[in-house]
């Protein structure tokens, strides 16, 4: 602790929680103990600039999954009936 109240978090914590400079940092009360958390990791982290990297880190997300699926190129095949007829069974005519 400096005399300006600044805290220096250790390089083995910060990579083993993905924290890197510029990130934003939460400080939460735990009874007699304060735990420092990563923003995004915050269920009450609800700022505009938290929301957006989740949105983004999901979006992304998407983007990979999608990208390993394959396009359907094809019809599916053939079932032996229509949609329709769904619709008309047990019905009298």
């Amino acid at each position: 602790m400096t005399s300006k109240l600044q805290v220096t978090l250790p390089k083995a914590l910060a990579r083993q929680y993905r924290i890197e400079p510029g990130d934003e940092i939460l400080w939460v009360a735990a009874g007699d103990s304060i735990r420092v958390v990563p923003a995004s990791a915050h269920p009450h982290s609800d700022t505009t600039e938290a929301r957006l990297r989740l949105f983004d880190k999901a979006t992304e997300r998407q983007r990979e999954r999608d990208a390993g699926k394959k396009a359907r190129t094809h019809e599916p095949p053939h079932r032996g009936w229509k949609r329709e007829e769904l619709y008309q069974r047990g019905r009298s005519r």
